[in-house]
């Protein structure tokens, strides 16, 4: 790993200086990207999310790749680490904002060190307004929340319960005058609270990639798609061709993982191809 630095004022992201408060300072491990080159998108969420949240998460991220989209989260477990990971694996850039130093020792949490060696070393970057040897506590990811609001051009809500850090993102971004977007849930689930209230007080539904890209105002490559997943789509008709059936039969029909399985089919859902009702899947 390359060693902290404290990134100059001069070279301190413009967009940070517009919120409040202002970073105290600002220290980096990595490369720091030129922000204004790329829609910063801050991707935040439960720490304890569902599956359709782990497969919303990584097809929406997923769908991003070839856009000049750079991912931000705050290398907490769950949704956070789950948006870094997605996105090394994609391809596409990502940022860490943790709750704490940068420092390997203290950087919090303990088990994401891996993932932030992995960040570094992808050509992206740590950033923190914590100094090593600074005390941080609860107190901490607030002011870490407001870093990450601050660098996005809008944050995407991932499962999130109604009184969350995750909602404090949120109302932060909207204090600075970001996009918020949401991925709707079930009625059912407390995890859907935060986002559906955020929906309430005007953030945008979000069910397919094509939605955040339009609403980063970057045109959607109908030929990039059809170039890029050809692949994936002749896949994907393979396994519609076997519905109206259930999941298990399905799985059993194509011969793959079930955890492959049902991440297409969570894909397909989400961008509104199928719905599943009392157990059988049917193309809409």
């Amino acid at each position: 790993m390359p060693p902290i630095q404290t990134i100059p004022p001069h070279q301190i992201p413009t967009r940070l200086h517009h919120i409040s408060p202002k970073p105290r300072a600002l220290y980096g491990r990595g490369t720091l990207p030129d922000f204004d080159a790329y829609k910063c998108l801050a991707v935040v969420g439960s720490r304890a999310h569902t599956q359709y949240g782990h497969d919303a998460c990584k097809a929406l991220i997923e769908g991003l790749v070839g856009y000049p989209i750079m991912i931000v989260s705050g290398l907490a477990i769950g949704v956070d680490s789950l948006a870094h990971e997605t996105a090394l694996d994609a391809g596409l850039l990502t940022v860490a904002v943790p709750g704490s130093s940068l420092a390997d020792h203290e950087l919090y949490p303990r088990t994401k060190v891996p993932l932030a060696h992995r960040i570094v070393k992808s050509g992206g970057c740590l950033l923190s307004e914590y100094a090593v040897g600074e005390p941080t506590g609860p107190w901490s990811f607030p002011e870490r929340n407001r870093i990450m609001a601050g660098l996005a051009d809008a944050v995407l809500i991932i499962e999130a319960t109604a009184q969350s850090g995750t909602s404090i993102t949120a109302r932060l971004a909207l204090d600075f005058g970001k996009d918020v977007f949401v991925v709707p849930g079930s009625i059912f689930s407390p995890l859907s609270k935060g986002p559906h209230t955020l929906m309430k007080q005007g953030a945008q539904p979000v069910t397919c990639s094509r939605d955040i890209i339009e609403a980063l105002g970057l045109s959607w490559h109908t030929e990039h798609i059809i170039g890029d997943d050809r692949h994936q789509d002749v896949r994907d008709n393979a396994l519609l061709a076997h519905l109206p059936c259930t999941k298990e039969t399905l799985i059993t029909k194509l011969g793959e993982p079930a955890h492959v399985v049902q991440s297409r089919l969570s894909l397909l859902e989400i961008n509104g191809i199928i719905r599943e009702h009392d157990g059988i899947l049917y193309i809409v």
